[in-house]
């Protein structure tokens, strides 16, 4: 069993990415699992049929004898999905849920070999910002794959991450994997990305080309191979984890001072330069 967590920026991509990989790896014959460590309940996820109830609101409304039937629902392809939910905007911490959630699973046998699963995906919550955004990276998920872009807060959130990941590595298994690029059409932004990558001592594993076909069909329910050609083509090769071995993991070497000062006015004008993520 193969755990990944998708870490990024808010807003970045990692549902959209995670969600039509596990469909990619579904297709593949493959058994995934989902768990959406976010708060709320979403209404746009392509791997689940229905909107479910979170983790944290079925214990609230069921209390603790609660059956792993009762937070995991069948989505695409047969995968299985959770969402762990939240306390409302503005009251206790969602970080908390997430470690509530992931320890649930756990001892309800999500994990257990019995159940044959290939993979488990978490899909985390924005930056690593607190202990319980960081419960994947500390406990659970064996990969990192950071979803980024040219943009800079993408790319300073993806060296903020690395700094979580490196912190975590010592006393666990858990490792960076790759970044993945989810395009947002910026000047020269495959090349900055692969310099972001070399500089933090890890590979762009995948591009996204930019794209309303493969974030449209949300709203459908279903993922977006589904839909077009264009869309099925980006899916199929988001099914980087089904050639990669866990060996292509590494220790990240995050900028121990990452400032807004990025001279990334080079790559944008068509110039090959350094991009530094480090304050000057």
């Amino acid at each position: 069993m193969r755990k990944v967590a998708i870490y990024g920026k808010g807003g970045i991509g990692k549902s959209t990415t995670t969600q039509n990989t596990v469909a990619a790896l579904t297709e593949m014959g493959r058994k995934v699992m989902v768990v959406a460590a976010i708060r709320r309940p979403t209404p746009r996820g392509c791997c689940w049929a229905v909107c479910q109830k979170t983790v944290l609101d079925t214990l609230r409304e069921e209390g603790e004898d609660v059956d792993l039937d009762d937070i995991c629902r069948d989505g695409f392809g047969n995968c299985r999905c959770t969402e762990s939910g939240g306390p409302e905007p503005g009251v206790g911490c969602a970080g908390r849920g997430i470690i509530t959630s992931i320890n649930l699973l756990e001892q309800l046998g999500a994990y257990d070999e019995s159940t044959n699963t290939d993979y488990v995906f978490y899909d985390v919550l924005g930056d690593v910002v607190c202990g319980g955004f960081a419960m994947p990276i500390r406990e659970a998920a064996q990969e990192i794959y950071i979803v980024c872009s040219g943009e800079m807060m993408a790319m300073y959130a993806a060296n903020n991450i690395c700094k979580g990941i490196l912190k975590y590595a010592s006393a666990g298994t858990v490792r960076l994997g790759g970044l993945i690029c989810n395009s947002r059409k910026v000047d020269n932004e495959r090349e900055m990305i692969d310099e972001l990558a070399r500089q933090i001592g890890t590979q762009m594993i995948h591009f996204l080309p930019a794209t309303t076909t493969c974030s449209g069909p949300r709203s459908t329910r279903r993922p977006s191979s589904s839909g077009t050609p264009l869309a099925r083509r980006r899916r199929n090769t988001a099914s980087w984890p089904g050639d990669r071995q866990q060996r292509d993991v590494r220790d990240p070497q995050p900028a121990d001072d990452p400032g807004t000062g990025v001279p990334v006015d080079g790559f944008r004008s068509g110039r090959r330069m350094s991009l530094s993520i480090s304050s000057p």
